[in-house]
This record gives C-alpha cells, structure tokens and sequence, in this order.
C-alpha cells in the first residue's frame, strides 16, 4: 500500500512544487542573510530557475506539440540535465571561474556555457520569438560585423568563443550578469506580494469590491477596470498580467449593461497599462532604473506616485466622457459583495500601505521590506481564511482549502521569478552582445551631435528609435536598450539624470501600448471577441493625453526629480492640463458646432501652455484658467453629450479568434 502510494506522488505537479519550494526557500534565506552575494546566487539558481521554467512550459502542453510524446520526454531530460550539469559546476568551480581562470577558461567551462546559452537561447525562442531573433541577429552581427557596407554599423567582429564566454562565464555581462542578479536579487522579493494574493484569492476579491465603490450608475461600470486595474497594478507590475485578472471580470461586466466590446477592451487596455507605472510594484524598468542610477528603489516608487497619479486621474476622466457619451444615465443594481471578499480587500491595501511605511517611513532596505510585507499579507490572509472556515463556516471559504492555497502561492511565485529570470537573462545576452560590437557607443554618438544641433531634434530622435524598439519588444527590453543607448546622450547634454531615465521608463510602457503588436491589446481584444486593430486604435486615442506626460517631465521635471512640495505642484500642474486635453479630445459644450469646437480647442491650447511653457509665472495664470474651463466643459459635457435614444450600438470590426485566449492568458500571468 505504502508502495503504491509513494509511486502515485510522483508526478511533475509534485515535482514542480518541490523545485519549487527549494527556490522559495533558498531566495527568502538570502533576502535574510544576503550571504554570498548575488552574483554567487545568480550563479547556482539560475540552473534552478531555468529547469522550473522548462517544467512550466512542458505542463502546459509539451514543449514541442509538433513532436511525438516520447521526444518530448527525452527532449526534457535533456534540458534538465543540461541545467544539473551547470548547477554542480557553477557550484564548486564559482570562486575558479570569479577570481583565477577569467580570460583563461579551461574546456569545461566552455562547453558548460555553450550548453547553456543554446538552452536559454531555445527557451527564449519558445517564450520570445521576437526577442530570439533579434539575439540571433546580434550573434551574426557580432562575428562578422566587417563584411557591413555601412560605417555606423561596421565593427572588427570577434570570436564565437567571445560570444559564448561574454554571455556565460564571464559572469559580467550575459545569462549571470547584472540582469539575472536584479531578477533573483531585488524583483522576486516582491513577487511574494503578488503570490500571495493569487494564493488566497484576494485579487478577484478586490476587483468585485472596486465593482461596488464604481456606484449604482451605468456610466460609471467601467470606472470598475480603472480602479480594479489601478489596485492589482500596486502588486503586478505589468499591464498584461492586469488585462487577464482585471479584463477577465471587467470586460464582459461593461458589455452585459450596453458598452461595444470594442470600448470594453480598450478601456481594459488603458487601464492595465496602468500596472507598469503604478507604485509600489512598478514595471521590471523602475527596478532597473534604481539600479542604474545606485539609488534605493523607494526613491523611484517616490517618484512613480506622481506619475500614476496623472495617469489614473487623466484616464477616469476620458473613461467617463467617452461614457456619457455611449450610455443614458440611469441606475442598474449595486452587486453584493461578500464579507470574506472584503476582509481580503482590507488585508491587501493594508500590505501595500505596510510596504510603503516600511520603504518611505523607517527606512527599510528593498528585499526585506517586501519579505516582512509579504509575510504579514499571507499570515493575515491565512488567519482570515481559518476564521471563515472554521469559525464562521461561512459556506465560500468551505470550497477552498488550506494546502492548495499554500501550494498556488509557492507555485505562482515560483512561475512569475522562473519566466522573468528567463527574459532577463535574455536581455543580458542582447545587451552583452551590443557592448561587445560597440554598438551602444556609436548609437550614444549620433545622438550627441544630433543633440549639439538642437536638442528637441535629439528628443524627438530618441522617441522614434524608442518606438521602433517598443514595436516588437517587451518594456523590460525597451527600457533597457533606451538606457544604455538614449540616457548617456542626455545626460551629456545636461539633462538631469532622473528626467532621463523617467522619458525612457515612459517611452517603454507607451511602447506596450504602440502598433503593431501589444499583449495586453491583444488579451482584452480576445476576451471582448473584439477587432484587435480597434481596440489598440480606441486605446491609443483615450492615452494620448497621458502620453504628453513622457514629454512633460522635460518642463514640469520637479516631478521627477524633487519629491515633496515641488513636485506636488508640478504633478498638480500636469495632471490639469492631460485633463484639459482629454476634455478638448472627448467632450462636449454645446450643440453649436462652431462654439463646441471653439470652447475645446480654448481649453486645449491653454493646457498645452500649462504643460509645456517653460515660464512657471505664466503657468500659474494658465492653470487657473485651465480649471474652470473644464469644470464647465464636463459639467455641460454630463447635460448634453447623454445619447437621446437610449444604448449607442455602434458597429463592431470583425474579432480577430485566431490567437489563444489561453496561450495569451498564461504568458501574461508570468510577465511581471
């Protein structure tokens, strides 16, 4: 009997968990201790992060759905293997490699990091295609950048040994290099927050209490995606991730009472990009920024709050004119939310205000300020299930149970550190590879003579070669290619350093966001059954007065720079003129043609000066006529702009049902 049973437990669910709840262990030990360092750790659980990773994927459905079942086995062990075979190398030759064979590397250490530079490169390609070949274009590039006809691109070109060596061994650069130490270092602390929550259900939770505070008004259901979307950003860190556990409830809520599915996807898709500049969990870039730029990160998440607060403002407001708009002003039936789902919404705001005392207040380093948030989030969100269940027998706590909530929590941190450990270990290669051709300082070059000549010119520059790179990567790589190439050239012309660092930050959410691809676009577009090109267009018109922001910071920069009452005034000026435009972009004044347009492009013209002048004296008369002018312009918006007939059925474009929601859905959940 003993038998059997011991042969039943071994499964690759039970195999996951147990790698699994060796990383969680091993990472909170060093969170604590910090022995080592992270170069050391990096070294010895990236084998383990990887082989999760490898798991993951294969539970999903096969690596290789093309391929027999048995190839797929063997393939696995393969891969696992590759990954024990670095471990125990990397284990006892780490102090070998670090201090007496750097630029003399024996046989093994060669084949150990071709070996697993070909797996990452693989993984990648399976999780990034993009990403995959444009590191395989880098790798061409690199060894034969002679034969270019172009002198900007012409280099020496190096050795495939190079190659190998500068993204593995070397530690310094590549696959175990500053990237992969930021991962496993400074962002997994933090994933133990969101962790958590999806163990114990407190996400879902929230979004139906935000559902409640959105009111008993029809025109106000989607305000409901942009608070839900605004809280689980505070833990998420990602605007796809957001669309699947926001968009999942909100999108067909908005469309059940009357809203064009897709309307419901783009206000989803706004509202999710929220999640990438939402403290105190800001996108994989705001960590890297502190990296860059050898601060705390409590001082971008200082920082950051000004940003989200001019984009959730800017973005409520378009939301509710576009609303009035669609949707008569009548009143619908308030949901019930249940107690249990209200205590879990209390525990989780009263975490993230935990954090940010801990971080702002005492003064808490990074790692540990997470690991003591994240352990009171999951004992409070266990006492309050042992209490339901046991105490009150409240008949949904009945349905959950203990072990599982515990097991998704270990899994789910273990997925989100194993996937970002992943991309960025990617990004250290692409990265380590563009050092290596000396492309980044011919690049920063350009810029800089562009710049001597005019540096709007330069600015303008950079958002464009922002933009391209945005258009086909994720925002952790924009970020981190718009830092090594656009920072340095700004900075060199006296732009101040945060101001730098924020356009590129901003440049890299936006790029989620910009044709023709965006995963969190292309999930609330599949959840609608909505036109995907509709939704990103719909989406792209209600952010582009948020948009503005990622230029504003060059003439309101006390915004980025000075936290405290500077930045209040600068973050107060800015987010009455993205408010001033949306009303002139979106609004409503009167049935006269001419004056309506009139009155919008007043108040348009006037919150461009407010942004954008860089005299603060006139700024201060122009916002005091900024605020009038739209609280007039919203107040005739709400008499008039209310459809006379009832619902607008405006035409639906035909939903694109060619991508899986559930392949969509399970890369989101892991980008954070």
């Amino acid at each position: 009997m003993t038998k059997d049973w011991l042969k039943g437990q071994i499964t690759l669910n039970n195999l996951i968990l147990i790698l699994a709840t060796i990383q969680f262990v091993w990472l909170i030990w060093f969170f604590y201790t910090g022995i080592g360092g992270g170069q050391e750790l990096v070294s010895r659980v990236m084998s383990l992060a990887l082989t999760l990773q490898i798991l993951f994927v294969y539970r999903d459905g096969y690596l290789y759905k093309g391929l027999p079942p048995m190839v797929n086995h063997m393939l696995v062990t393969i891969y696992i293997g590759i990954c024990a075979f670095a471990f125990f190398h990397f284990f006892y030759e780490f102090e070998e490699l670090t201090i007496y064979r750097q630029g003399s590397f024996t046989t093994k250490d060669f084949i150990v990091g071709l070996l697993v530079f070909l797996l990452v490169m693989e993984m990648t390609r399976l999780a990034h295609p993009v990403l995959f070949w444009v590191n395989i274009v880098m790798v061409a590039y690199t060894l034969y950048g002679y034969l270019s006809p172009l002198d900007f691109f012409w280099h020496p070109g190096t050795t495939f040994y190079r190659v190998v060596t500068s993204s593995t061994v070397e530690f310094s650069t590549g696959i175990y290099g500053l990237y992969g130490q930021i991962a496993l270092t400074l962002i997994a602390p933090f994933l133990l927050l969101a962790a958590a929550a999806q163990g114990f259900g407190a996400q879902s939770a929230m979004i139906n209490v935000m559902r409640r505070l959105a009111g008993r008004n029809r025109q106000m259901i989607p305000q409901t995606a942009v608070l839900g979307s605004l809280s689980i950003g505070m833990i998420s860190g990602s605007g796809s991730a957001n669309a699947v556990v926001v968009g999942s409830i909100t999108i067909p809520l908005m469309k059940r009472y009357g809203f064009p599915g897709h309307f419901a996807a783009a206000v989803e898709t706004a509202a999710s990009m929220g999640g990438l500049i939402m403290p105190p969990m800001m996108g994989v870039g705001a960590f890297l920024m502190a990296d860059f730029l050898g601060v705390p990160y409590w001082d971008v998440v200082a920082r950051g709050f000004a940003l989200a607060f001019v984009y959730y403002v800017s973005l409520a407001l378009a939301v509710y004119l576009l609303c009035v708009r669609l949707l008569p002003n009548d009143s619908i039936e308030a949901p019930k939310v249940l107690p249990y789902e209200t205590v879990k919404t209390s525990i989780f705001f009263l975490s993230v205000a935990y954090l940010i005392f801990l971080m702002g207040v005492r003064g808490v380093g990074e790692m540990l300020a997470a690991v003591y948030t994240a352990g009171t989030m999951f004992a409070l969100l266990l006492a309050a299930f042992l209490f339901f269940k046991y105490v009150l027998k409240d008949p949904e706590v009945s349905k959950e149970s203990l072990l599982k909530n515990i097991r998704l929590t270990i899994e789910t941190h273990a997925d989100m550190t194993s996937y970002l450990t992943l991309l960025l270990a990617t990004l250290g290669i692409m990265i380590g590879l563009f050092t290596v051709t000396g492309f980044i300082n011919r690049m920063g070059a350009m810029l800089l003579d562009l710049g001597s000549w005019n540096i709007m010119a330069m600015i303008g520059m950079a958002y464009i070669f922002g933009w391209l790179v945005g258009a086909g990567l994720p925002p952790t790589a924009t970020y981190i290619i718009g830092a090594v190439v656009i920072v340095g050239p700004l900075r060199e012309l006296g732009i101040n350093p945060w101001v730098a660092h924020f356009f590129v930050f901003l440049l890299s959410v936006w790029g989620e966001l910009s044709p023709p691809t965006s995963l969190t676009a292309a999930i609330s577009a599949r959840i609608a059954e909505a036109s995907f090109m509709r939704t990103m267009w719909e989406a792209l018109k209600i952010c582009l007065p948020i948009t503005l922001m990622t230029f504003a910071i060059f003439t309101r920069s006390d915004m980025v720079i000075n936290p405290g009452w500077l930045q209040i005034i600068d973050t107060f000026l800015v987010a009455a003129s993205t408010c001033g435009i949306a009303y002139a972009m979106f609004g409503r004044f009167s049935d006269n043609m001419a004056l309506d347009i009139g009155y919008r492009v007043l108040t348009a013209a006037v919150s461009l000066v407010t942004m954008f002048h860089p005299n603060d004296t006139l700024v201060k008369y122009t916002v005091m006529a900024v605020l009038p002018l739209l609280i007039l312009g919203v107040w005739r918006h709400a008499k008039i702009a209310s459809p006379k007939g009832g619902i607008i059925r405006e035409e639906e474009g035909p939903a694109d049902t060619s991508v899986d929601l559930n392949r969509l859905a399970a890369e989101a959940k892991r980008e954070v």
